[in-house]
């Protein structure tokens, strides 16, 4: 029997959440904000690329916990989801 495409990116994603769990909790949080830093500091391509990365893995983890989210949980991080995406496109696309 075929898995469905949720199943097999679920499945493929546990060693990934595994990894992510054993980092302590301020290492992430500093990468995080390290790559926010770099999507408001850095050139532009570059800083582009810093948003996509964060909205990639925003829009993971939004897909991983989607059918255990709340509609107001779900609307809240489609929200950061679509500003983070967003900036990367204005950061990407040159101005004119």
């Amino acid at each position: 029997m075929a898995l469905s495409f949720r199943s097999r990116l679920e499945h493929a994603s546990v060693p990934w959440v595994e990894r992510l769990n054993a980092v302590p909790r301020p290492v992430a949080l500093v990468v995080l904000l390290a790559l926010l830093a770099a999507g408001i500091l850095a050139p532009r391509p570059w800083a582009g690329v810093a948003f996509l990365v964060v909205a990639a893995f925003v829009g993971w983890l939004l897909f991983l916990t989607w059918q255990r989210l709340t509609m107001p949980e779900r609307l809240m991080r489609t929200a950061v989801l679509a500003l983070a995406m967003a900036v990367a496109v204005v950061r990407i696309v040159p101005a004119g």
